[in-house]
């Protein structure tokens, strides 16, 4: 396709600030198109964002519009669903947004769409598999932004430790975007000194746990998150428009477990490009299968044609 050109499904505070992010720095994305169920709300986000074109870094064309206009995009990043509600876990939200997704989907597909799909909404892991089963396009070009935003939590916290720029910190947040995601520690380094060295047993159970349970806490104070997630999924998105064949913990379809769920892969033009196969430890190896073990219960509990 290679026209640049993106579709945010849903204008509600992650759609809008992942249009928001994008036009705050450079990118090679020509257009964006909102669209959302209520259209007016679509319309007037592309409004209020064409305003800020004369002073942004980039100049992006933005327009409202319909699944219709998925035809010629190489992008559609789902955003849309019912929120998540403060004491709701990710999973409560399942079975509301699979229906809004089969439908979306299938519009979408009806364009004549053949891109790749980006998938937000929560709860994501189990909504991207949903979205590869809906849309019956390829696993490598439905994508979920996984554990991403887990991992850029991850990598500050440990960052703020050890005094030095989270960039220099590689380490991923695996699994299920949700209360069974955890931390590769043995995998964990900073400038090639494994982080299990240079921090002790408790220091990382606190940043784990604080990985794991901020997104809560910044609903209990907020009633949502949007601004990191926005950030990670443009980031995706450069990935992918840019070919950078970067490492990314996204959320993708692991045949071996028939779900979909965080994991370092290389992300590229295609989509999914590979999954690393990590040599993890057993304790993480466990807990990886305990955290398909939720998802694969999700999976089975929707009780919807595909």
């Amino acid at each position: 396709m290679d026209n640049n050109k993106i579709m945010i499904v849903g204008t509600g505070n992650v759609g809008a600030s992942i249009a928001y992010a994008i036009i705050n720095q450079r990118t090679t994305i020509n257009e964006i198109v909102l669209t959302d169920i209520i259209a007016k709300d679509a319309e007037g986000e592309a409004m209020d964002l064409r305003d800020a074109l004369a002073v942004s870094p980039s100049y992006v064309k933005i327009t409202s519009g319909t699944y219709k206009d998925a035809k010629d995009c190489d992008v559609v990043v789902i955003t849309a669903g019912a929120a998540q509600k403060p004491g709701e876990d990710r999973m409560q939200l399942l079975k509301k947004n699979v229906n809004i997704l089969k439908g979306m989907v299938e519009q979408i597909m009806d364009s004549g769409f053949n891109g790749i799909f980006l998938v937000v909404t929560n709860p994501m892991d189990v909504l991207t598999y949903f979205t590869m089963k809906f849309s019956g396009l390829p696993a490598e070009k439905v994508i979920g932004s996984g554990t991403v935003l887990d991992s850029a939590r991850l990598r500050s916290r440990i960052a703020g430790y050890l005094n030095v720029n989270p960039k220099s910190v590689h380490a991923y947040q695996v699994g299920e975007h949700g209360d069974s995601e955890f931390t590769l520690w043995s995998l964990a380094d900073m400038g090639g000194q494994k982080i299990t060295e240079l921090l002790p047993t408790s220091v990382r159970k606190d940043i784990s746990d604080f990985v794991k349970n901020e997104a809560y806490d910044i609903i209990e104070k907020k009633g949502a998150t949007y601004y990191g997630i926005a950030t990670c999924v443009v980031q995706i998105l450069n990935c992918i428009l840019n070919d950078e064949m970067r490492v990314l913990s996204v959320s993708s379809y692991d045949e071996f477990s028939n779900t979909c769920f965080g994991f370092p892969s290389v992300v590229g033009r295609a989509g999914i490009i590979r999954r690393l196969d990590l040599n993890i430890s057993e304790k993480e190896g466990i807990a990886l299968q305990k955290s398909v073990n939720t998802l694969k219960k999700a999976i089975k509990s929707v009780k919807i044609k595909v």
